[in-house]
């Protein structure tokens, strides 16, 4: 899987920031930008997401490349509702060597993954018969193609939408590839804005606490554990870690 931050809303952090103190000014946003420090901006950040005053956040966006995923992540992903998104068609890009995805619990067991490779290669078989034999066009040939098929989508989400994104989707309870997807973004965008994102991911992470109740993964003592201690927790959410 491969997640590359390509664009973003400079200075993300002080342009939350400015666009929430704009609304409490009686000067414009130039006299605003002149004046705030970034450590007066990172203070105003932290006091949006903690009251859960999220509107101005809304002004930033990050656009992502992600590659190496399968058509059962980005059947999840566009479910996010409130963001934008371009994925590569399978029915102009011919398929004649697709690449597959295959699941850890297939991948651990020998017998397993060899039927799994197997029915992939029966299924690029016929998906080439089709083609080049019977003339099928691609978007007809296309419905014998897997959910584990590789893909390639590009999407743009602001930063609420990022933090619903990361709260959903990093949890333990997510499905374990959009769950890599959604730390391998959150990574990205902590490096260009860390004050805003400081607070983000699942709840156990964010809040200390865990709402899912009796479907808890039980994870919110080691998570709390590796804060105290100063260690990354992102971790203990892999996959294969505590699935």
């Amino acid at each position: 899987m491969k997640v590359v931050l390509v664009r973003h809303t400079p200075d993300p952090d002080k342009s939350v920031a400015l666009s929430a103190r704009l609304c409490y000014s009686p000067v414009g946003v130039t006299e605003l930008q002149e004046k705030m420090s970034d450590e007066e901006a990172a203070r105003l950040v932290r006091m949006l997401v903690r009251m859960g005053h999220f509107s101005p956040i809304e002004h930033v966006t990050f656009t992502f490349a992600i590659e190496g995923v399968s058509r059962v992540l980005t059947h999840q992903l566009v479910r996010h509702r409130i963001a934008s998104y371009s994925q590569q068609s399978q029915r102009y890009v011919k398929e004649h060597n697709f690449e597959s995805i295959m699941p850890p619990a297939i991948a651990a067991i020998p017998e397993a993954k060899a039927k799994f490779e197997a029915c992939m290669q029966n299924l690029q078989d016929l998906y080439n018969d089709l083609t080049d034999h019977y003339g099928i066009a691609n978007e007809d040939a296309r419905y014998v193609l897997p959910n584990a098929a590789e893909t390639k989508i590009v999407c743009t989400f602001n930063a609420r939408s990022l933090y619903n994104f990361f709260n959903l989707r990093c949890c333990n309870r997510a499905q374990w590839e959009i769950r890599e997807l959604a730390w391998k973004m959150l990574t990205e965008c902590r490096k260009v804005a860390p004050v805003l994102f400081e607070k983000a991911g699942p709840d156990c992470v964010a809040k200390g606490t865990c709402k899912e109740g009796k479907m808890s993964c039980g994870i919110l003592p080691k998570v709390k554990q590796h804060q105290a201690e100063g260690k990354e927790v992102a971790e203990l959410f892999l996959p294969g870690k505590n699935d």
